[in-house]
C-alpha cells in the first residue's frame, strides 16, 4: 500500500514537474530571444564595417525638403477649415532631386511636422566625429493629437532619404537596422550600449499660407526648422 501511495503521489507530482520544466524552458527561450535581439543590434551597429563606414560618410545636411499649400477651405467667417499641402523630401546628395513627395489634408492652417533625430556617438563613427540622421514621422494639425497624425515615413521602414546610404548592405540587414532604430526609441537606457548618443523627437510647426514656400533645414545640432520664402 505504501508503494502504491508513493507511485500515486509521484503521478500527481509529475504534471507539476513537467509544468516547472516547461516554465523554466520558456524563460530560457525568452532569454535566448532577448540575447539574440540584443546581439543582432550589437552586430549591426558595431561589427558591420560597411554600415559604420556608411554612417561615417554622412555629411551635414542643410536644406532637406519643403512644403507648400495646394489649397485651403474657409468657412463663412474666413477662418481656415483645412489645408491641403504638398510635402517634399530631397535627396542627400542632390537638393533638386525628390526622394519623397506626398500630399496631406490637415485641419486648420497651423501644421506640425514631426521628425525623429538619431545621433551616433563618436565611438561608432569611424572618423571619430559625431553624426546624425533624421526620420520624418508624421504631420498633424493644431487641434489633432500627435498619435492621430498622418504618417510620413512608416515606422520601421527605410527612410527615403537614406535609401542609398545602406545600399551595400544585404536587404535583411538594412531592415534589421531601421527596425532596431525605431525599437530603441522606447528603450532609451540601451542607447549608449549601441553607440547611439540620443534618439529624440523634433516637432516644428508653422501657419501655412498660399503662395509661400516652407523650406525645411536642419542645423548642426540636429534641430529641424522651416525657412519661409515667397514661392516663385
Amino acid at each position: 500500500m505504501k508503494t502504491a501511495g508513493k507511485i500515486t503521489a509521484g503521478i500527481f507530482r509529475l504534471p507539476r514537474a513537467i509544468l516547472s520544466l516547461a516554465v523554466a524552458g520558456g524563460f530560457i527561450l525568452i532569454a535566448i530571444g532577448v540575447y539574440r535581439t540584443g546581439s543582432s543590434v550589437q552586430e549591426i551597429l558595431w561589427e558591420n564595417k560597411a554600415l559604420r563606414q556608411a554612417i561615417t560618410n554622412l555629411s551635414h545636411a542643410d536644406k532637406i525638403g519643403y512644403a507648400k499649400v495646394i489649397s485651403q477651405n474657409r468657412d463663412s467667417q474666413g477662418f481656415v477649415i483645412d489645408t491641403t499641402l504638398k510635402f517634399v523630401e530631397t535627396a542627400a546628395e542632390d537638393q533638386m532631386q525628390k526622394v519623397l513627395e506626398k500630399q496631406f489634408t490637415i485641419a486648420g492652417d497651423i501644421v506640425h511636422f514631426d521628425a525623429l533625430i538619431v545621433k551616433f556617438d563618436n565611438r561608432i563613427v569611424m572618423d571619430g566625429q559625431k553624426k546624425s540622421m533624421y526620420l520624418w514621422r508624421r504631420v498633424y494639425g493644431e487641434n489633432t493629437s500627435p498619435a492621430q497624425g498622418i504618417s510620413i515615413e512608416p515606422e520601421g521602414a527605410t527612410p527615403a532619404r537614406y535609401a542609398n546610404v545602406l545600399k551595400d548592405l544585404p536587404l535583411n540587414q538594412q531592415k534589421d537596422f531601421w527596425q532596431s532604430i525605431w525599437d530603441l526609441t522606447d528603450e532609451p537606457d540601451k542607447l549608449k550600449d549601441h553607440g547611439i548618443e540620443a534618439i529624440y523627437g523634433n516637432v516644428t510647426y508653422t501657419r501655412l499660407s498660399p503662395g509661400m514656400l516652407y523650406i525645411f533645414k536642419i542645423n548642426a545640432t540636429g534641430q529641424i526648422y522651416p525657412e519661409i520664402l515667397p514661392e516663385f
